[in-house]
């Protein structure tokens, strides 16, 4: 089974001098997180779309072991109504991020803090969701953030559906640990600590070294990214975990 650490995006001022080299030029940095991580999410694509150019030259910019995971656009998950997200969903899939290919990770589709769980909006959404696009085969992830989603009517139609549910570990939301709902699954880790050097203590990293190998010997992928919290630790938890998994 594959296993891809990382962060969110790369360009984030503060790791300069501390994760990247004083003096890497930033047209640089992608590649630099390519070669010391193996993975991120991406989340400009959840405020606007970006072109085909781009993403090719994303995926130009790692070697061929390490995945983009992308942020569903905020058009397709910020509504009333998920079930109507059938256009913005198309638009998204068609703004080029077939140019990853196999690079392409799964996509998060995070969902509104306030968007309480309803079964039939749900599973009509989770209908819209496409297996593959243009001949790429797609992987998706559902980031519920709302209480009401810790329903096992909610895990059993990702489960249909193949869709994993995101367990973020987050101080804000509530945590929604159900890491059987798909052939992987999507971790986001957001409790780092500014005045830990790797963001997390020793023994928390162990836990979640633990945790992936059970996901891995279960048979699933995993994609787990150090997000928010104390951003600037997140390069140096994502390697620590690293050398503790052997990914």
């Amino acid at each position: 089974m594959s296993v891809h650490i990382g962060i969110g995006g790369w360009t984030y001022e503060p790791w300069r001098g501390l994760f990247y080299p004083k003096g890497l030029p930033q047209s640089r940095e992608l590649a630099y997180v390519g070669q010391h991580l193996s993975g991120t999410e991406i989340n400009a694509t959840f405020y606007r779309g970006q072109s085909a150019a781009s993403f090719a030259k994303w995926r130009d910019a790692v070697p061929a072991h390490f995945r983009f995971a992308l942020k569903g656009n905020r058009y397709c998950t910020n509504r009333k109504d998920l079930s109507e997200a059938g256009e913005s969903i198309e638009r998204f899939m068609a703004q080029g991020l077939v140019e990853l290919g196999e690079r392409l990770g799964p996509i998060n589709w995070q969902l509104a803090a306030t968007k309480k769980f309803d079964a039939d909006e749900i599973s009509a959404f989770l209908a819209l969701l496409p297996a593959s696009y243009e001949g790429l085969a797609l992987r998706h992830a559902v980031e519920a953030r709302h209480e009401s989603f810790d329903d096992p009517q909610f895990h059993a139609l990702c489960r249909k559906a193949g869709v994993a549910v995101v367990l973020a570990d987050s101080p804000k939301y509530a945590m929604l640990d159900a890491s059987d709902c798909a052939p992987f699954v999507y971790v986001r880790l957001q409790n780092a600590d500014a005045e830990l050097e790797q963001g997390y203590p020793g023994d928390a990293l162990d836990r979640w070294a633990e945790r992936v190998s059970e996901w891995t010997s279960a048979g699933r992928d995993v994609f787990l990214f150090f997000i928010n919290g104390a951003k600037e630790r997140a390069p140096a938890a994502a390697k620590a975990l690293i050398d503790k998994v052997g990914a």
